[in-house]
């Protein structure tokens, strides 16, 4: 099973019905399964939750022109873990280091809510992601769908893996920490501070040994 599904992805009817219809009317968006960013050998992969309609849907890169990228990709070159200066596009020669980004869900989701059969589909994408990994030694889960996509794809149960922001398990030889995702709506209202996002993602620096 490949790692990427194809920009074209047929296997979630609803997602696929929407990126036809996001193709009509943004035709010049990347509208398709959105492929991981950075390289197989990283140490440290962090998941988000999927692609945003002007984002990573517009972009084809993830976390790549909406706010959550800006604190994302902004944090991770403060910590040493970027190149390059961050400019909102695919080709900005912004680069990882140590570092892989995916998301758990490829096609961007109506309302970003994407169904349980879509991440349940999706996540076969997600398994072989992480077994292709082979240097993995971390996964940074942003938000509770991505961090309970990955308990699953990883055959944990949650009850022992339990979501809180800046809980750490580990399990299978990895280190698993979560956070809240770094959504507009969690920082404007205070949920997730660019403080409390700063020590997450040190701590998931220092588990992956970057």
């Amino acid at each position: 099973m490949t790692d990427q599904p194809p920009k074209d992805c047929p296997l979630c009817p609803r997602l696929a019905k929407f990126r036809a219809a996001n193709q009509r009317s943004f035709a010049e968006f990347f509208n398709g399964a959105v492929p991981s960013f950075g390289s197989r050998d990283a140490h440290l992969l962090i998941v988000g939750l999927a692609p945003g309609l002007k984002g990573a849907n517009r972009t084809g890169r993830p976390f790549t022109g909406d706010h959550a990228g800006k604190l994302l990709y902004k944090t991770l070159a403060r910590h040493g873990l970027a190149s390059g200066e961050y400019q909102a596009l695919a080709d900005d020669g912004f680069e990882l280091v140590g570092v892989r980004v995916t998301n758990a869900v490829r096609c961007v989701p109506p309302e970003n809510k994407p169904l349980p059969a879509e991440i349940k589909t999706c996540r076969t994408f997600l398994t072989a992601e992480i077994e292709a990994m082979t240097g993995l030694r971390a996964i940074l889960t942003l938000g509770q769908i991505a961090h309970h996509s990955v308990i699953a794809a990883l055959n944990l149960k949650r009850k022992d893996h339990a979501f809180a922001h800046g809980a750490r398990t580990n399990a299978n030889g990895l280190a698993l920490i979560a956070s809240y995702h770094c959504s507009r709506y969690n920082t404007n209202t205070g949920v997730l501070t660019e403080t409390m996002f700063e020590n997450v993602v040190a701590a998931a620096k220092d588990a992956a040994g970057l």
